[in-house]
């Protein structure tokens, strides 16, 4: 979903700073800036040094809520008792953003829910001192992950929804850069 964004807005006239973390997927636009990151930490460092610039940040990245707390150098052998792998908070690159965002700029992000899904999009949306959220839903076939289409619903800072059908990721886009299209007026 993410690059459909960033082509979109490259479309559009827009220099876009994309931060990538491992994929197949690749930009065709000039006007798209990537850098690549492997981990959940590299791709915090770069989104907090280059979102000072930004007038617009879309945070479309489903990053891990948890991190491995000691990373090894080798592989872990297999054992015969069991094993357990201890976790810490992932830094919560969206609310970083969220604390540091000036007036002037808009923040964008996304939520993948199970249940409650506009419940825990709007305290997300609040939480995270978003100008609107991208709900996706698990529950919709054919939408999110693995798929090349989605079906979302937006919810803006007034508790305004508009949903929107299962439609092919790229014109997900342009429904998701209207929005932005509209708040930047």
């Amino acid at each position: 979903m993410g690059y459909s964004i960033a082509e979109e807005l490259a479309n559009r006239g827009a220099i876009v700073e994309l931060v990538s973390g491992p994929t197949s997927l690749s930009v065709s636009s000039p006007n798209i800036i990537k850098t690549n990151v492997v981990s959940a930490e590299e791709m915090y460092n770069s989104c907090i040094k280059k979102f000072p610039k930004c007038d617009i940040a879309v945070m479309s990245a489903a990053v891990a809520d948890y991190t491995p707390e000691k990373v090894e150098n080798s592989k872990i052998k297999k054992k015969t008792t069991d094993f357990s792998l201890k976790l810490k908070p992932t830094k919560d690159i969206l609310a970083q953003l969220g604390n540091q965002k000036n007036d002037d700029q808009i923040l964008i992000g996304f939520a993948l829910e199970t249940d409650s899904e506009i419940n825990n999009a709007k305290k997300k949306l609040k939480n995270k001192n978003l100008d609107f959220i991208v709900l996706n839903s698990l529950k919709d076939k054919g939408a999110g992950f693995k798929h090349k289409t989605n079906k979302i619903s937006i919810i803006d800072k007034k508790g305004n929804t508009s949903n929107f059908n299962l439609k092919d990721k790229s014109q997900v886009a342009i429904d998701i850069v209207d929005k932005i299209a509209e708040l930047a007026k």
